[in-house]
């Protein structure tokens, strides 16, 4: 006798193809996703509001649907989560802030839930996240600090701290993030999962709440590579909503996903990438080149440059987006927040002009790799997850904030829009893994993701569940 279907440890792709073939129906998918959410997540601080009526009436309308022997969607009976700066029907968009609190619900979701809807996902709430996007660490002094799955106390990773949790629990297969300058990545390295940043422009991101206009992706997160694919396939296609998304075809990854890294050339990230960061970072990166035979090192130009230039378009675009909220209810920021939106405040125009000026010539540099090489590894976050709290650590002989320092490998990339898949790594003995990026092309998510598949069927990476 085979054991039941559990949906809390189940992938998305096994839970669709469960719903499907009739083994499980999504109304008994939604008690017991409900059912794990009621026991953890006072816990683990994942969700600001859970859907549990409208998960349980969508699950029966998915079960309806193929009673009635309809064809369902690439995503039926999948439960999903969204960092609560998207927009929920009927729901109030809080983007991890006090202020927005006081706003009215939103009138429609945003772009990217509609379309997992469309594909019968199931969504069941709005997650925790860093004050208005501006964190790598998963705290929250307004709504708690969300927490790492696999070892309570240890922090889950920003911005998108909720989706870390939850992802990484079993409270959602899939969860959407936002990625300014690392939002995906480093949850998804701290606890031990999947995630896509797609190419900047790639996918809508209308109905969200902004941070940084000129940086903001979208992306999903999820507990195995077919499951991010399934996702990013779900998501694609043009929205005249959002102004910034690229005027490009649908380009679906999942047929040639199993494809292989055949031919792909291969490096790994030296300089700026291969210092600083603790032995695990390294060795995980190290790990990952040798499981795909490449012992090559190139040098991303000026990264270090370009971490400081992201870093001070993001403090000025940040400030401009809440000049009004900062002049009139300042006190109602997280104060380290608020410190360094006013910093981006006072940030002299020259600055702004250099550091853009800069972004153009980076960007071409980093460009010209790819003329010789289709993947660069390089560490995903400097270590495994600090202590929530935990305000300083040594990289590379120096004390540092690490709220500031998580996302040193991850800036570097988003300031110019390059696609990445993080993936876990896990070393025997260590309950806490650590994620290494693949970096590719602009809109090469495809050899991403084939990248990452094939490490994920050669075991080379995984994503277990915690538990909690």
């Amino acid at each position: 006798m085979s054991a039941p279907f559990d949906a809390t440890r189940a992938t998305a792709a096994e839970t669709a193809a469960a719903v499907r073939d009739g083994k499980v129906s999504a109304r008994k998918i939604a008690d017991d996703i409900l059912s794990l959410i009621a026991r953890i997540d006072p816990k683990l601080h994942a969700f600001t509001h859970v859907l549990a009526d409208e998960a349980r009436a969508a699950a029966d309308a998915v079960d309806a649907k193929r009673a009635r022997g309809e064809k369902l969607g690439t995503l039926a009976g999948v439960p999903v989560a969204v960092k609560n700066l998207f927009d929920i029907a009927g729901v109030t968009t809080l983007a991890g802030s006090l202020i927005n609190r006081e706003n009215p619900p939103a009138k429609a979701d945003a772009t990217l839930i509609a379309k997992l809807k469309a594909q019968d996902a199931i969504l069941f709430g709005a997650l925790n996240m860093g004050e208005y996007a501006y964190d790598f660490t998963g705290e929250n002094v307004h709504y708690g600090n969300s927490q790492n799955p696999h070892v309570l106390g240890h922090m889950s990773g920003g911005s998108s701290g909720g989706s870390g949790s939850a992802v990484g629990s079993g409270m959602a297969a899939i969860s959407l993030g936002s990625d300014t300058n690392g939002s995906i990545r480093v949850p998804s390295s701290l606890c031990g999962f999947f995630g896509l940043k797609p190419t900047y422009g790639r996918l809508s991101r209308a109905g969200t709440f902004p941070f940084v206009a000129s940086f903001d992706h979208l992306g999903p997160m999820g507990r195995s590579v077919v499951d991010l694919a399934l996702a990013y396939d779900a998501m694609q296609g043009p929205d005249p909503h959002d102004p910034a998304q690229a005027a490009r075809p649908v380009e679906p990854v999942m047929a040639e996903l199993d494809a292989g890294v055949g031919p792909l050339r291969v490096a790994v990230a030296g300089g700026y990438f291969a210092t600083g960061a603790m032995p695990e970072a390294l060795e995980a990166v190290r790990r990952i080149a040798g499981a795909l035979g490449t012992d090559r090192t190139v040098e991303i130009p000026e990264a270090a440059r370009a971490r400081a230039a992201a870093y001070v378009i993001t403090t000025v675009e940040g400030a401009a987006l809440h000049a009004e909220r900062l002049r009139t209810r300042a006190m109602d920021f997280d104060p380290e927040v608020r410190n360094r939106m006013i910093a981006g405040a006072m940030m002299p125009a020259g600055a702004v002009v250099k550091a853009q000026k800069f972004r153009s010539w980076y960007r071409q540099a980093v460009l010209k790799l790819f003329e010789s090489v289709d993947v660069i590894l390089a560490p995903a976050t400097p270590c495994r997850a600090p202590k929530t709290g935990q305000k300083n650590f040594i990289l590379n002989g120096v004390e540092m904030p690490v709220r500031a320092n998580l996302g040193i490998y991850t800036q570097p990339i988003s300031f110019i829009g390059l696609p990445v898949v993080s993936v876990p790594v896990w070393t025997e003995g260590e309950p806490l893994p650590i994620g290494v990026q693949i970096i590719c092309a602009p809109w090469r998510e495809d050899i991403a993701l084939r990248v990452a598949r094939k490490l994920e069927k050669d075991g080379v990476v995984r994503a277990p569940v915690a538990e909690v």
